[in-house]
């Protein structure tokens, strides 16, 4: 009876483990998808038109953004949907940009987005109240 009980409780623990290795996995797996889709080329054209769209003169001389680069330590999937990423702005991480990467329809777009103070002063939008 006792080597019963040992027997189950091995398979018991046997299948915990594979359960923690096939979540463990799939993880790994959504995570490699993720940054694949936030270093494309659709994304990055995404990315420079709504930096565009924060300031018209983005990546020229008279613009305030001049350069972008992905805070891949950011990349996370969104319990909504989605994926959230942090864009740090001329290398300075007080300056930085979120957004809410989404595929609607065949097509990757920027969603929701949120600006650090200091770029929104920047760029003239902030207002303290």
């Amino acid at each position: 009876m006792k080597k019963r009980w040992i027997v189950l409780f091995g398979i018991a623990i046997m299948i915990i483990f594979g359960l923690g290795i096939k979540f463990y996995m799939d993880e790994e797996k959504l995570n490699k998808e993720m940054i694949k889709i936030v270093y494309s080329d659709e994304a990055k054209q995404v990315f420079e038109k709504r930096l565009t769209n924060l300031d018209a003169k983005a990546f020229t001389k008279e613009g305030i953004i001049q350069s972008y680069e992905i805070d891949e330590g950011s990349i996370e999937s969104n319990p909504m949907g989605g994926i959230e990423v942090a864009l740090i702005i001329n290398n300075n991480t007080e300056m930085n940009v979120s957004y809410t990467m989404s595929n609607s329809n065949g097509e990757l777009s920027g969603g929701a987005s949120v600006v650090s103070e200091k770029l929104s002063k920047l760029l003239g939008r902030w207002e303290q109240e």
